[in-house]
């Protein structure tokens, strides 16, 4: 599966901003995606993922309430929409690809990773 992300940028602390993952390569509706993002000097860590369908959602509990992760299979793509912005969302986002359909929150349940791309919420 190749991803590619995009959609980051430079947004003051309560903004919002909305991420987007295009897929390839294999049939997207097969599996489950995710986001996850790392800090500088930190590891890379989860923010979000959703199954096949889109029926089922995790997200971290930092993140909880302000991100929505959904898909759009039609679309081949994946979105992360951020409200409520906060300084330390700043990180570089990475989108990914799960190795089957079902929903996984860690990295080893994903396979394929896009590019990443960076937030930086200023305060």
């Amino acid at each position: 599966v190749q991803l590619q992300a995009c959609g980051g940028g430079l947004v003051q602390a309560g903004g919002s901003l909305r991420l987007s993952c295009a897929a390839s390569g294999r049939t997207f509706s097969s599996y489950a995606m995710g986001w996850f993002r790392q800090a500088p000097g930190k590891e890379r860590e989860f923010v979000a993922a959703i199954n096949w369908s889109g029926g089922i959602t995790y997200y971290a509990d930092s993140v909880k309430g302000r991100f929505t992760i959904f898909r759009d299979n039609a679309k081949n793509t994946v979105y992360l929409r951020m409200n409520s912005l906060k300084p330390e969302d700043t990180a570089i986002y990475y989108c990914a690809a799960g190795m089957s359909h079902r929903i996984g929150m860690t990295v080893a349940d994903f396979s394929s990773w896009g590019q990443g791309t960076q937030l930086t919420v200023s305060s």
